[in-house]
């Protein structure tokens, strides 16, 4: 039976979403990643990509040459020009900036310091104010810009929420300044995303990420989606509890991992044992010229680290698991002991087969990973984007 005219038309929208859906999530594919990502037969495709090209929706471009014989793929992208996004993460001690076009070209970056103790309304306008900085240096002009993605730290619930319907007083703020939608997440979370999405997971369905700077936060990966949790503490690895008898956490809890593993508690222990060391910037270097008393504290807390990310291995079966964070850059010195601990503990058959590395995206991973979280799951993809309306 033949499909009446507007039952193809809305079967080829549907394909042509799922099209652009395919590399807004990823970013340049081929042809023939497309036809298997997506499941389009090659001439279904062939004529989509046609006339998204004939639109200018996307952009076709040769691939660099790789070594490999024969000629490189032909890669298809969203257009550069068809939108902006921005991406922020308002953490502890710094606001780090990233902007981005659709096409997954980071066109922009930059930090700013943020005292500790500033709240919610003094991070956004240093925020605004980096944003503002950042674009005038760089002669970027805001007129696309499509979305603003937010990091923050501690438990953050319903991401997608909109401004002006109880959002943080952050995310109002730049929705306000900038007049665009803001989505909000964990910024260990959007971290785990960026580097699943760019970085040291990046062909990974299945992660966990460890942020290890003065807290301790995290994120699941589980078969590509990023695991928030029925009320958003999904992967607060630091408050997950060692001594039920301990000391009190700032969360309510006791013994929490960040307590005991944590950059602050570290700080606090080297002041205990008579080690100089600053803040975590001079901590971190104090263990990259392997000063014995930093070296072993650090180990130590590596080890408490390892244990509960044995128990997360044995329960979510991951691939891979990425340390982030200024203390997870320090190489074997924390890698080692995390693998002896999962080694030890873990089911054999996951403890075998599992990477532990470290993060690859540095200290832009959770602006990036905002990007990203828009890119994969916003829901509004831009009218110019859209399949051209039918005629009458």
């Amino acid at each position: 039976m033949t499909r009446p005219p507007d039952a193809l038309q809305r079967l080829r929208r549907v394909h042509e979403d799922l099209v652009l859906g395919t590399l807004r999530a990823t970013g340049p594919l081929s042809r023939a990643d497309i036809v298997e990502r997506t499941g389009l037969s090659r001439t279904t495709l062939f004529a989509i990509i046609a006339d998204l090209v004939r639109r200018g929706a996307v952009t076709e471009a040769e691939a660099r040459p790789s070594g490999a014989r024969g000629r490189p793929p032909t890669l298809v992208a969203l257009a550069p020009e068809a939108g902006q996004l921005i991406g922020l993460d308002l953490a502890r001690r710094r606001v780090h900036l990233a902007v981005a076009n659709v096409a997954h070209q980071v066109v922009a970056t930059g930090t700013a310091d943020v005292s500790e103790r500033a709240d919610a309304a003094e991070r956004a306008e240093t925020a605004v104010r980096l944003i503002r900085r950042v674009i005038g240096e760089r002669g970027i002009g805001l007129g696309s810009l499509e979305a603003i993605g937010l990091g923050l730290h501690g438990v953050v619930d319903e991401p997608a929420r909109p401004a002006g319907e109880g959002a943080n007083p952050a995310a109002e703020r730049l929705a306000a300044e900038f007049g665009v939608r803001v989505a909000v997440d964990n910024n260990a979370r959007l971290a785990a995303l960026a580097e699943s999405t760019w970085g040291a997971a990046k062909a990974v369905s299945d992660l966990v990420y460890v942020r290890w700077s003065t807290g301790i936060g995290g994120g699941y990966v589980v078969g590509g989606r990023l695991v928030r949790g029925a009320h958003g503490g999904a992967g607060e690895l630091g408050h997950v509890s060692l001594d039920p008898g301990g000391p009190i956490c700032h969360c309510g809890g006791r013994g929490c991992l960040e307590e005991r593993a944590g950059g602050q508690a570290l700080l606090e222990a080297c002041a205990a044992r008579g080690v100089a060391v600053a803040g975590l910037d001079e901590l971190v270097e104090a263990a990259r010229d392997r000063v014995p008393e930093v070296c072993a504290l650090i180990t130590a807390a590596a080890t408490r680290i390892g244990r509960v990310l044995a128990g997360t291995v044995v329960q979510l079966d991951p691939r891979r698991v990425v340390l982030g964070g200024e203390l997870g850059a320090l190489g074997s010195l924390v890698l080692d002991p995390v693998r002896a601990e999962i080694s030890r503990l873990a089911l054999p058959n996951a403890a075998h087969s599992l990477d532990v590395v470290s993060a690859d995206l540095g200290g832009n991973a959770s602006a990036m990973g905002a990007i990203a979280l828009l890119l994969q799951e916003d829901p509004d993809i831009p009218d110019h984007l859209r399949p051209a309306p039918s005629p009458a």
